[in-house]
């Protein structure tokens, strides 16, 4: 059986290292632990976030040394670069369909990661992109 290749947005992240939101905490602690039918796939942009996130954001933040521990670990998930290329299907992207650039950078990488799914609370769920769908892990249903 083939794994559903699957784009990780930060927020999938972040929540792993999160104390404030138990339930999101359990969420992204199950997404990240791997196994099952999907294959996860992040960029280059998810790993210089988490590192933003978790020592500039977070609340409380974490150590420096600790987040660049994290982006250790997860430096070892198969990752999308960042490179012109993919900037510029991020910009066409961005217009085509009405996304921040920020957004539209990790839409792209989905799709060059061969992705079938893409989950982030930041887009809307259900929401089909090229050939990406959105999935919120996070709301409650």
């Amino acid at each position: 059986m083939t794994a559903i290749r699957t784009f990780l947005d930060t927020n999938g992240l972040v929540y792993a290292f999160d104390p404030a939101d138990p339930r999101k905490r359990a969420i992204a602690h199950a997404i990240t632990a791997g196994g099952g039918e999907e294959r996860l796939i992040i960029s280059t942009q998810v790993l210089v976030e988490l590192y933003s996130v978790l020592t500039r954001k977070l609340k409380p933040g974490l150590p420096a040394e600790e987040a660049e521990g994290a982006v250790a670990d997860f430096a070892g998930v198969p990752t999308v670069p960042t490179d012109s290329a993919l900037v510029r299907a991020a910009v066409a992207l961005s217009r085509s369909a009405q996304l921040s650039i920020w957004d539209a950078l990790i839409v792209a990488a989905a799709q060059a990661g061969r992705c079938t799914r893409l989950l982030s609370e930041d887009l809307a769920h259900g929401t089909t992109i090229g050939s990406v769908v959105i999935a919120n892990p996070f709301r409650e249903v």
